[in-house]
């Protein structure tokens, strides 16, 4: 649950910063968010998040 949080805070931090800069506009941020839920709600919703959780694993392991 905490990476979870942790992505959808660091996905709305790029989002809001693509808004400020003109990268992105709201409609297309619309379409993203809903794109997100519709994939939610399939059948390969959890594979994606196994990846997110071994890619947050790995880049949690790393040392600098």
């Amino acid at each position: 649950m905490a990476i979870s949080i942790s992505v959808v805070l660091l996905l709305l931090v790029l989002a809001v910063i693509f808004l400020r800069s003109g990268g992105l506009k709201v409609s297309h941020a619309l379409v993203c968010v809903l794109l997100g839920f519709y994939m939610a709600g399939t059948s390969i919703a959890p594979t994606i998040q196994s990846g997110l959780t071994a890619t947050a694993g790995i880049v949690s392991g790393l040392r600098p």
